[in-house]
């Protein structure tokens, strides 16, 4: 019997306003996989992404979760069914500290104040010289370390990250896809969101292609390079 997916669209329009913005999207990312959401701005990838994560309901189409219908579900229940998302501009709150963060965390999490501290600081010596330091005074990649401590905090099924790689020195991206890989060992599902595909189909199983709101390509990395190609060279980079 085939395994149920942790996420699966299947034709899902979505609009703003009269304007519609998806045209039939068909995406599965199956259990314990990263699946990596390339293509050039606006081809619709942050929307496709709100849709999956509830913050935007599809105007027709469904949205299955762990094999569950939750098209209209709220985020709160989303993320009681294993999905945590991990949104563009990282999701911090800047006017506490890390260690304040963390404690906000836990009250979500589904292990202690104290067990979240030790993972996190283990996995990020750096947010452990910061402690005591506002989020909002963090560097850009320090902020995306947090949220990603985050996204360890909850112990997900299913992470969704947009635009990891926004506004990030290559070096620190380059930390940051690693840990997208060693989460992905624990056999947590990813769905990666990137305009800049290299270093997200490093660590990618699959690898779904969109333009102008409709899916172009789907394969194993290998397998879309042309296709993938042609996107960016047809679309605005």
């Amino acid at each position: 019997m085939t395994e149920t997916p942790a996420l699966e669209l299947i034709d899902v329009h979505a609009a703003y306003g009269r304007i519609e913005v998806l045209h039939g999207v068909d995406l599965t990312v199956p259990r314990g996989c990263v699946v990596a959401l390339l293509g050039p701005n606006g081809a619709g990838k942050s929307t496709t992404l709100r849709v999956a994560s509830g913050q935007m309901p599809p105007t027709s189409g469904h949205v299955h979760l762990s094999g569950h219908h939750l098209n209209g579900a709220d985020p709160d229940r989303l993320a009681r069914a294993g999905l945590c998302t991990i949104p563009e501009g990282r999701g911090v709150f800047p006017n506490l500290s890390v260690d304040e963060n963390l404690r906000l965390f836990a009250y979500t999490a589904k292990v202690g104040e104290k067990d979240i501290r030790e993972r996190t600081f283990a996995q990020f010596p750096r947010l452990q010289e910061r402690r005591s330091q506002l989020a909002g005074r963090l560097s850009g990649g320090e902020q995306q370390m947090l949220a990603m401590a985050r996204a360890l905090a909850t112990d997900p099924a299913l992470l969704m990250l947009d635009e990891l790689s926004m506004g990030l020195a290559p070096l620190i991206v380059e930390q940051l896809y690693e840990l997208v890989a060693e989460i992905a060992a624990t056999g947590v599902s990813v769905l990666v969101v990137e305009q800049f595909a290299r270093r997200a189909l490093a660590v990618a199983q699959y690898a779904v292609v969109m333009v102008g709101g409709r899916v172009t390509a789907v394969g194993e990395p290998a397998d879309i390079e042309s296709q993938l190609s042609e996107a960016y060279l047809g679309g605005a980079a």
